[in-house]
């Protein structure tokens, strides 16, 4: 089993900041791809960053200059700094992880946390 705990959501006011984290743990060989995604109220599921495991990162177009990824290899934690937070940037935020379980089975599986919601005031 895969368990993903997230932690840092909450409220603040537009213009704040607020770090999110997700630790992966469990049966875990390898980690490739870590990220967040958020589901907007009455909206689908958007990318919002993603980070590699060498560190190269993909990030949205709305939240470029203001969001930052970064992820810790020993820790199997990835977070996301967000700044100048938005109203519209108020969702859940999910963590994402793709990885490979044990060394015998060479499929790489996708791993979804339980969400995090974040709340920007105006």
């Amino acid at each position: 089993q895969v368990q993903l705990v997230e932690s840092g959501g909450g409220l603040v006011q537009a213009g704040g900041s607020l770090r999110l984290s997700c630790a992966a743990s469990g049966s875990i060989f390898i980690i490739n791809a870590m990220g967040w995604y958020r589901q907007p109220p009455g909206k689908q599921r958007e990318l919002v960053a993603l980070i590699t495991p060498g560190g190269s990162t993909n990030l949205a177009d709305s939240v470029k200059g203001r969001f930052t990824i970064s992820r810790d290899n020993d820790k199997n934690t990835v977070y996301l700094q967000m700044n100048s937070l938005k109203p519209e940037d108020t969702a859940v935020y999910y963590c994402y992880v793709n990885l490979r379980r044990t060394a015998w089975n060479t499929k790489y599986e996708d791993y979804w946390g339980q969400g995090t919601q974040v709340t920007v005031s105006s």
